[in-house]
This record gives structure tokens, C-alpha cells and sequence, in this order.
């Protein structure tokens, strides 16, 4: 999942965007409101962290234009406001939550995860499974057959990513715009190396196989082995 944090205090956001990235989350971070503009126009978000009290434009404002042009994906604004008048307006423009600084980190990632649920972006944190690969996605854990299998946070992400659409051709695109950030280089393999690896570390030397490479497109990973 692909989440733009817009926050104009550096150590707001960068400490929000490595919450976030510790989870897995791909995240860029805009700490201006026309910056924030400029990324949403080039790139898929499936969450936005925005921040109130922005230079301009604000959040606020920010978030009234792209209500306004159809943008509906989740919103979770952050402010330093507590008044209810305040709340009411920045919900009533447009934003899916709401929560006021200073705030539990704790707290910051269970509205992440229950806007992300609601908009079925990330259906819940329960097991996910193909064939003999489980995946506990609360605990962070692999197994495959029943061994534990250590993936690096971004293999997670890219495991989590095509369990959620097994059985469904994922393209290169899908997962360079969902699991990686702006500091993705379109021009490097890294999408494909790293799915390599994730192969080696799920299927290994098996004859049947749960991920499966489409010539030309992308990636399957199938309910079961074959």
C-alpha cells in the first residue's frame, strides 16, 4: 500500500513516514501543500496523512479541491485544531478521520488500518493463505509448510500485495506504484529482483509452484501449487 504524508514540521513527518514504513507502507512525503499537488497528479495513493496547517495551499484547501475534481480515496487529517467547529469542517470537506496532535503513533496506525479496511484497500490484518503458504499478517509471519520462512520488509509487501490478488495477473506496474515510492527508478529491475527472491523463498526447488511469471506482463502467485 502507497500512502503520501503531507506534513510542512520535518519531524512530524519523517517520524510519521517511518512509522509507517516499519509496517511496510511505501510512502513519500510532501511537505508543501503545491508539493502534495504535483505528487498526486503522478502517482496512485491509496492514503493520504494531511496535515491542516500547511503553506499554501492548506490541507484544508487541499482537500477541498481534490474532493471537488472526484478524488475519493481516504483522507486522514492531522491537526493541532481540538475545537468540535474544527472537526466538523475538516470531515465536512472531505476528511475520513480525524486526529488532533499530539498523537500516539500507536493510535496513528489503527486509523491507517481502519481506513484502509473501509475502503478495501486492505481488508483486514486476518491470516492470508495459498496452498501451504500462510501468512499472519498481525505477527508479521511467514510459514511455508509449516517452517518459517524470514522475508525482508519489502518481500512482505510484495508477498502481502499479490495474496490479496491471487489468482490475478499483477503487472510490474501494479506493484512498482503500491509497494514502492517516489524514489522508485522505473529504468532498474529491482521489481524483478525482488520477486526472484521472494520465489526462492516460497516455492525454492518445488515442482509445483505457488508464483508464477506471465511473459510480458507480470506476476500470478495462485491459491495453490502447481
Amino acid at each position: 500500500m502507497r500512502i503520501l504524508v503531507v506534513e510542512d514540521d520535518e519531524q512530524i513527518a519523517e517520524a510519521v513516514a517511518e512509522t509507517l514504513r516499519d509496517e511496510a507502507y511505501a510512502v513519500d512525503v510532501a511537505r508543501r501543500g503545491d508539493a502534495a499537488d504535483e505528487l498526486m497528479e503522478v502517482n496512485r495513493y491509496d492514503l493520504v496523512v494531511l496535515d491542516w496547517n500547511l503553506p499554501a495551499p492548506s490541507g484544508i484547501d487541499l482537500l477541498r479541491r481534490w474532493r471537488q475534481s472526484g478524488l475519493g480515496l481516504p483522507v486522514l487529517m492531522l491537526t493541532g485544531r481540538a475545537g468540535v467547529e474544527d472537526r466538523v469542517g475538516g470531515l465536512d470537506t472531505g476528511a475520513d478521520d480525524y486526529l488532533t496532535k499530539p498523537f500516539a503513533f500507536d493510535e496513528l496506525l489503527a486509523r491507517v488500518r481502519s481506513l484502509l479496511r473501509r475502503a478495501g484497500a486492505r481488508p483486514s490484518l486476518v491470516d492470508l493463505e495459498a496452498g501451504d503458504l500462510v501468512v499472519r499478517r498481525a505477527q508479521r509471519e511467514v510459514r511455508v509448510a509449516g517452517a518459517p520462512v524470514e522475508l525482508s520488509p519489502k518481500e512482505f509487501a510484495v508477498l502481502e500485495y499479490l495474496l490479496q490478488h491471487r489468482d490475478e495477473v499483477v503487472t510490474r506496474t501494479d506493484l512498482s506504484e503500491h509497494v514502492w515510492d517516489e524514489t522508485f527508478d522505473s529504468l532498474s529491475n529491482v521489481v524483478d529482483v525482488t520477486v526472484h527472491r521472494l520465489r526462492r523463498k516460497i516455492d525454492g526447488e518445488r515442482e509445483r509452484r505457488l508464483l508464477h511469471t506471465v511473459k510480458g506482463v507480470g506476476y500470478v502467485l495462485k491459491s495453490q501449487r502447481e
